[in-house]
């Protein structure tokens, strides 16, 4: 058997690792009624909605039929509110989808453009 023939003069130290958990959840960057933010979007969801919602559908990794399937616009907006962890519920996505559309149709469309 071999003894240590070195002699420890410092013990190991510890150390210490702090963590933050959080929810990861956030807040849509607009509010439903705020369409005048991107004037560009605000239009093309006026006057050409269908287009608009082809093009979030498509951004989002839809068909660019889905706007055309009755509640498919929910469903939508709740992937999207999904995939950005934006606090919310269905029911919130009912009422804005049933309430004012084109508002949040708008809205989901600046979200992805700010979100890249």
């Amino acid at each position: 058997m071999a003894y240590q023939t070195e002699v420890i003069s410092s013990q190991p130290q510890v150390t210490v690792t702090s963590y933050t958990v959080s929810t990861g959840s956030s807040e849509w960057s607009s509010n439903v009624c705020d369409c005048c933010d991107d004037c560009g979007i605000c239009l093309c969801g006026t006057f050409i909605p269908c287009i608009l919602g082809c093009k979030v559908a498509q951004d989002n990794g839809d068909s660019c039929c889905l706007p055309f399937l009755p509640g498919a616009m929910i469903a939508l907006r709740t992937s999207i509110r999904d995939r950005y962890r934006i606090n919310g519920s269905v029911c919130d996505d009912w009422v804005v989808m049933a309430c004012c559309p084109l508002c949040g149709l708008c809205q989901m469309a600046r979200e992805q453009k700010m979100r890249g």
